[in-house]
């Protein structure tokens, strides 16, 4: 098939309408398995279209089985069974809608880096653990003392927090833990301030406690600490290092304020230091429990800069809460794996956890460079970006006249999926909508060719 013989509409993207239109070829056996399709080239030439958008197509046609790429050579029919599709032809017809194309670039900000994972290191150890004798029995409640060690100096080096092993409390992920934790808060505090916008996460954890929540608010140049004095909570609920959602970090002026406002109400400071490793401008910023570990709960977790889907989190508790915690929660098992805690236990007894950090400090800072770069050149004022110092996603503030839903929306017909930032708000609702971009995950080819949709989506 060396020439496209069809043409294109503008009632709806074209490269799904080339998308369509191949499957169509193919289903119907016009075009036979074997045969070779026009090169990218070839056929944006004679359809009059960009190249990405050729490539959209045919790499959706490649996800869902009906070609393959063989290198230089080009793409290729892949072999199917036509009965499959003689049978679907006879089924009743049903009323068209729009449906939304699978996501081809995914701006999600909850992914890493597959490409740099240090698989064979993490395996190897992992089948060294699986040699011990630990290995075969079930965990400590408050997780294995090995791994508590390790967290222990790892907080002391780099976050500048001093904390016995046996203050730590190892479990599965942020949320599960705050809701353990407001299992020992109720029953002294019945309210609690939080961030807003904010982790919609940890919100819906104080709700199941009942807890009331009071609003601070945080805008692009801080939080608002103004109006704290006359708040009615003894408890506040932070993202100090790196807001979230907004990405920005509390000065040493605000962070020494709240100690001595935690200190006046006898109260605590819940500190979740969710992302603080990915700083690009200057060296991450010492903990609030740093300064005062008897007023500061301590979260941190492996999730976001190690790997998702190990559900590693741990929690460094002051000694006033910590003897009601373990009291209550003795009988309980652990929440997370014990292969994975002597997993990492041993990664970090090895070196390879700080060898890690700093080689995707470097990685995650090339590709936020790139995500700034190519959106910056495609959308000019037209947008504002906030939080490109630090983390693993962005914020883009469009300046389009359009709502937060329709940017959506749209992304996703050329398909691209971009993320809400209004779920993360109570009351601090921004005036022109804005959209979060996660990039860990992504290339930068990948994200270049995003962002360029991005701006055909949105035009």
């Amino acid at each position: 098939m060396k020439n496209a013989i069809f043409a294109l509409k503008d009632d709806s993207p074209k490269y799904k309408q080339i998308y369509e239109q191949f499957k169509l070829f193919i289903e119907s056996g016009d075009v036979p398995a074997g045969d070779p399709l026009p090169s990218i080239r070839q056929l944006a030439d004679s359809l009059q279209v960009s190249r990405n958008t050729t490539l959209m197509a045919y790499e959706q046609l490649v996800a869902e089985g009906y070609i393959r790429g063989e290198g230089r050579k080009g793409y290729f029919v892949n072999e199917l069974d036509p009965l499959l599709f003689q049978n679907a032809s006879v089924l009743p017809n049903k009323k068209q809608t729009n449906s939304v194309t699978p996501a081809l670039i995914d701006f999600r900000a909850g992914a890493v880096d597959q490409t740099n994972f240090p698989l064979k290191i993490w395996r190897r150890i992992a089948n060294q653990v699986l040699t011990l004798k630990e290995s075969y029995r079930y965990g400590e409640p408050f997780g294995e003392l090995c791994l508590r060690e390790q967290i222990s100096k790892y907080l002391l080096q780099s976050r500048g927090v001093k904390t016995d092993p046996n203050a730590i409390i190892i479990g599965s992920s942020t949320q599960q833990m705050l809701v353990y934790l407001g299992q020992i808060l109720k029953d002294n505090f019945s309210s609690i301030i939080v961030e807003d916008p904010g982790y919609d996460g940890a919100r819906e954890a104080f709700k199941f406690h009942n807890f009331t929540l009071e609003t601070l608010p945080v805008y692009e140049s801080g939080t608002d600490f103004s109006k704290l004095e006359q708040m009615t909570p003894r408890l506040i609920y932070v993202t100090p290092s790196h807001q979230s959602p907004i990405g920005v970090s509390m000065s040493i002026q605000q962070r020494q304020m709240l100690i001595h406002w935690a200190n006046k109400k006898d109260g605590f400071i819940i500190e979740d230091d969710y992302d603080s490793e990915f700083r690009y401008t200057q060296q991450p910023f010492p903990a609030l429990a740093s300064i005062d570990s008897t007023r500061v709960i301590y979260l941190g977790n492996f999730s976001k800069s190690f790997l998702p889907g190990i559900r590693l989190s741990y929690m460094v508790l002051p000694q006033k809460l910590l003897n009601r915690y373990k009291n209550q929660f003795l009988h309980f098992e652990s929440t997370t794996s014990l292969l994975s805690q002597l997993t990492m236990a041993k990664f970090m007894e090895d070196g390879e956890w700080i060898r890690h950090i700093k080689r995707m400090r470097l990685v995650y800072k090339r590709k936020m460079q790139c995500l700034v770069s190519e959106l910056k050149k495609q959308f000019k004022q037209n947008i504002s970006i906030i939080g490109e110092q630090s983390g693993l996603y962005l914020l883009v503030k469009i300046h389009l006249k359009r709502s937060e839903e329709w940017l959506i929306e749209h992304a996703s017909y050329f398909g691209i999926k971009v993320y809400p930032t209004s779920i993360y708000s109570i009351k601090n609702h921004s005036d022109d909508p804005i959209i979060k971009l996660g990039f860990s995950n992504l290339t930068c080819e990948e994200i270049q060719l995003g962002v360029n949709l991005l701006k055909e989506a949105w035009s």
